[in-house]
């Protein structure tokens, strides 16, 4: 499960941070920092959820899909969720003002593009073909 995959690492690196504390940022910027961007994410994630649930597909990737979204943030992106999740993982190191969970990501967006993302582009080609196939050419993966 995705979530699981940003969830762990940031959990680990917020115990690193409490065991070996390094800090990022002035206090103040990173938690005016770390709320702006945590409360983007989630805005973004409910936006991008409800517009799934609207299509009637599934929110879960280990689910069948049975729409393409391509409007909302899906216009921007091809993966608002896990753009949202990767934005609310920075958001809560920015809050932790943490270095560890940081030095992580790079790690978890590798496994969450290669393990994750991949596989669920290579189905949605499968499933909708040449429609999945022009969305991927007029859409970025990420940002």
């Amino acid at each position: 499960m995705p979530p699981l995959l940003y969830g762990v690492p940031l959990a680990s690196g917020a115990l690193l941070q409490l065991l070996v504390p390094v800090h990022v940022l002035p206090h103040r910027l990173a938690l005016a920092l770390g709320a702006g961007l945590t409360g983007l994410s989630v805005a973004q994630a409910l936006v991008a959820a409800a517009l799934m649930r609207r299509a009637g597909t599934e929110i879960n990737p280990a689910r069948p899909a049975t729409a393409l979204v391509t409007t909302g943030p899906f216009r921007y992106t091809r993966n608002p969720l896990y753009v949202s999740l990767t934005g609310l993982y920075l958001g809560i190191t920015l809050l932790l003002n943490a270095l560890w969970p940081l030095l992580l990501l790079p790690l978890v967006l590798l496994v969450v593009q290669r393990g994750v993302i991949r596989r669920e582009e290579a189905y949605l080609e499968r499933k909708f073909g040449d429609t999945y196939r022009a969305y991927q050419a007029r859409v970025r993966r990420w940002l």
